[in-house]
């Protein structure tokens, strides 16, 4: 019997018997450096932190080039702290599922402790107050999504929270990034000790987002404390682009850990729907470029395979990897998997139509007008997407999960690549195939049909009830009935990145949606036909 935790990893032996590889480094030695001399606290401690983070860090104390770990905190959803963390000592296990259908096996001990960010709870507070008094704190590192940076609602109001906390101060806020600033403010009034506040969320300009939220309280709450926020001399706010593919606690992973002796590998779905487990499966591709301002030093990362350069380069990284080498891919997948009844990506890679639409997408519409970042190859990139990543059989990622959010990602993933095509004189927007085709392939997944005609789940999404009641009566199989029904949404360039009238594009997208709606098997024919 394998069990994870202190006690059960004393029997170092029986681990290794089942093939898995242990911390190598002083892991009691660790944790009361890092609590004496803390260098990075984390928040946001789901399943990327640990598969990817936490790894990098562990390699490092294996090789003796670091002795402190991460401390992690968790905001929005205390039970994963509660149930995940601490029942397991702060360990977790790691399988990394490779293409060849090797399975890897990590356990990593490197987070020297589990915080709550609660400010009604004095102990945890104080906690964390004290870890950012403490002059040797390097960075606070973040994925929290996109959506844990925002103070307002999707009718750009002021949350209810934050407001209260703006006009309140920094004693007790309640919003999460109110939570964030009030311990950053510590830090101000313990002498304006320097710190990176770093953004390691999978969208663009992420330090910019953090920066905004930020100093949104500092000016609410102190003049000198604004001005510590804005120097960067004091605090910087670091861009990164990061990519790795970390799904949710997978059936399949858990009974193989299970057939090897480990006990208490159930999954918990929490009171707020997070899936928890003591494991985490992911790809082995990974990927963070991290812009490298750091006022009061850094851990040498670059040693676990972290690319450190200028913010300039980040961008380019980012713009790469969203507009051309991954995103735009994921998308297509996701929108054509779900209407042709797929349930995982890998699968939709067997598939001879989805393939060719997602080279023509990447390799023939979008490399040639994307920017090359100098720190990694765009087409080396995409070939290792295209080749490895996504056909990966042991990933266990789905079309239904890509596909949440769309109306958030489609001005990004295709509409950059449209503005490049009609700034270049040489290039012509209406030459474009396969993004006006996932264009009108989302149009077609949004009317909650498969392409049988069967009803389908549409995944959740911030816009959907407004992109629903546009498409309101369109009928499948009575293609006519789209007339007159999209140009409003077509010349929507905030939705789409840029008007697609303008680009000379509404046509053909209105005409691709009519084709996908002649009746079952009409999606798959439009693609066999367009591509």
């Amino acid at each position: 019997m394998l069990v994870l935790n202190e006690s059960g990893l004393k029997d170092r032996a029986a681990w290794k018997e089942k093939g898995y590889a242990l911390p190598a480094f002083d892991r009691a030695a660790m944790i009361e450096n890092t609590l004496k001399s803390p260098r990075w606290v984390h928040f946001g401690a789901g399943n990327i932190f640990r598969a990817f983070q936490c790894c990098a860090v562990q390699r490092l104390l294996d090789r003796g080039v670091m002795d402190t770990g991460i401390i992690a905190v968790e905001g929005f959803d205390y039970e994963i702290i509660e149930k995940g963390y601490r029942p397991n000592d702060n360990y977790t296990l790691l399988v990394t599922l490779h293409a060849d259908g090797s399975v890897g096996k990590t356990v990593i001990g490197s987070i020297a402790a589990s915080c709550i960010l609660d400010s009604e709870n004095e102990a945890e507070f104080s906690r964390l107050k004290a870890i950012f008094e403490n002059p040797s704190l390097q960075m606070a590192s973040f994925t929290i999504t996109e959506k844990g940076y925002s103070l307002v609602n999707g009718q750009g109001e002021t949350l209810p929270a934050v407001e209260a906390d703006m006009k309140n101060g920094p004693d007790k806020p309640q919003s999460y990034i109110g939570k964030v600033a009030a311990l950053l403010y510590r830090r101000y009034l313990s002498g304006a000790q320097p710190i990176a506040m770093v953004s390691m969320d999978n969208c663009s300009h992420n330090g910019e987002k953090l920066f905004a939220a930020v100093s949104a309280f500092a000016d609410a709450w102190d003049r000198g404390f604004a001005a510590y926020v804005r120097d960067p001399e004091k605090v910087t706010f670091p861009w990164t682009m990061i990519d790795k593919i970390t799904p949710r606690p997978d059936a399949t992973v858990e009974s193989m850990l299970k057939a090897d002796g480990l006990k208490n590998l159930a999954s918990v779905i929490t009171s707020k729907h997070t899936y928890i487990a003591p494991f985490v499966n992911a790809e082995e591709s990974e990927y963070l470029v991290v812009e490298d301002a750091f006022p009061n030093g850094r851990p040498p990362l670059e040693q676990a395979g972290l690319i450190f350069t200028d913010r300039e380069t980040v961008n380019r990284v980012e713009r790469m990897k969203v507009t051309t080498c991954l995103n735009p891919l994921h998308t297509a997948l996701a929108v054509f998997g779900c209407l042709l009844k797929y349930e995982r990506i890998s699968d939709e890679m067997r598939d001879d139509d989805l393939v060719r639409l997602i080279h023509k997408i990447g390799y023939d519409e979008g490399l040639p007008v994307v920017t090359d970042p100098g720190v990694i190859d765009p087409r080396e990139f995409i070939d290792t997407v295209v080749y490895t990543r996504l056909p990966n059989p042991f990933m266990p990622d789905t079309p239904q999960r890509i596909a949440c959010d769309t109306s958030q990602k489609v001005s990004i993933r295709f509409g950059e690549t449209i503005k490049a095509y009609m700034a270049d004189p040489e290039r012509d927007p209406e030459d474009l195939t396969a993004i006006p085709l996932v264009l009108a392939g989302w149009l077609r997944y949004l009317l909650g049909k498969d392409d049988t005609g069967a009803d389908m789940p549409v995944s959740p999404d911030p816009l959907l009830d407004q992109l629903q009641g546009a498409l309101n009566g369109i009928v499948l199989g009575e293609p006519d009935t789209a007339d007159g029904k999209l140009s409003d949404l077509l010349s929507d360039a905030k939705l789409f990145g840029v008007s697609l009238t303008e680009a000379g594009l509404a046509d053909k997208v209105t005409d691709l949606f009519k084709a996908m709606l002649a009746g079952p098997g009409a999606v798959r024919s439009t693609i066999q036909n367009n591509i």
